[in-house]
């Protein structure tokens, strides 16, 4: 279906109500930043990085809520689906503010026995991607540059592939930031690794100076600043 000019123009107008009537909902005290704050972001960052630190944040501001959502799509701004968006890679379009956060390495992360196994020249055995996510550009450089190798065990998303590999299930190639997160896992050097990539927060232009998301937006680029070095390759 496609909008009539008359729709559009229809939709503008109440584009403009709904932001209004968002930006008059999270009016709190005087400098006190108050309402709901939708997040979104992938799977993997929100589970094994966002929430902890997002949940921490919330219970320090009583009139600050702060919703956590995850999914691989790229969600719609400007259809208000959230507020705040952390994405890997920079936007090309839309009317919104963009804002790097981190850059993301990767490494070969699994319990000290495959990686043992791996160190004498066993065939590495895989925790990947399921058939939904092998357009990702980790699964894409894993099965280009190990396309013989089995993949024991396939999961919806990092955090979840971590959790796999850390009962015994294989090797998987994980963001540092979740690998690092767990001590039970340990870096296998496999050879080379794919290119680094890049988290960016968008936020739409019109709630740049809202003080709720701005309040977490501030948040967010501090918390990324602070813990860079969890995300990064050592010794770049």
């Amino acid at each position: 279906y496609v909008l009539t000019a008359s729709g559009q123009r229809v939709l503008a107008a109440a584009s403009d109500m709904e932001t209004a009537a968002a930006t008059l909902g999270r009016q709190g005290g005087d400098h006190v930043p108050a309402g709901l704050v939708r997040v979104n972001a992938t799977p993997g960052l929100a589970q094994g990085f966002l929430i902890a630190r997002l949940a921490s944040f919330a219970a320090k501001h009583a009139a600050l809520d702060i919703e956590v959502a995850s999914d691989i799509r790229n969600v719609s701004l400007e259809r208000r689906e959230a507020d705040i968006a952390i994405r890997f890679g920079r936007p090309q379009d839309g009317d919104v503010i963009a804002k790097r956060l981190a850059r993301v390495d990767f490494g070969f992360y699994a319990t000290s026995a495959w990686c043992r196994r791996a160190g004498k020249g066993s065939d590495p055995v895989f925790v990947g991607f399921e058939e939904g996510g092998a357009h990702l550009p980790e699964a894409t450089w894993l099965a280009r540059h190990f396309p013989r190798s089995r993949i024991a065990f396939r999961a919806t998303n990092q955090f979840a592939q971590a959790t796999a590999v850390r009962e015994g299930a294989g090797i998987a190639l994980l963001p540092h930031f979740i690998g690092r997160g767990d001590a039970r896992l340990q870096l296998c050097d496999l050879g080379p690794l794919p290119p680094a990539r890049e988290f960016w927060m968008l936020t739409r232009r019109q709630d740049s100076k809202t003080l709720p998301i701005r309040t977490v937006t501030d948040y967010l680029v501090q918390v990324f600043s602070d813990e860079s070095a969890l995300f990064e390759r050592t010794g770049d």
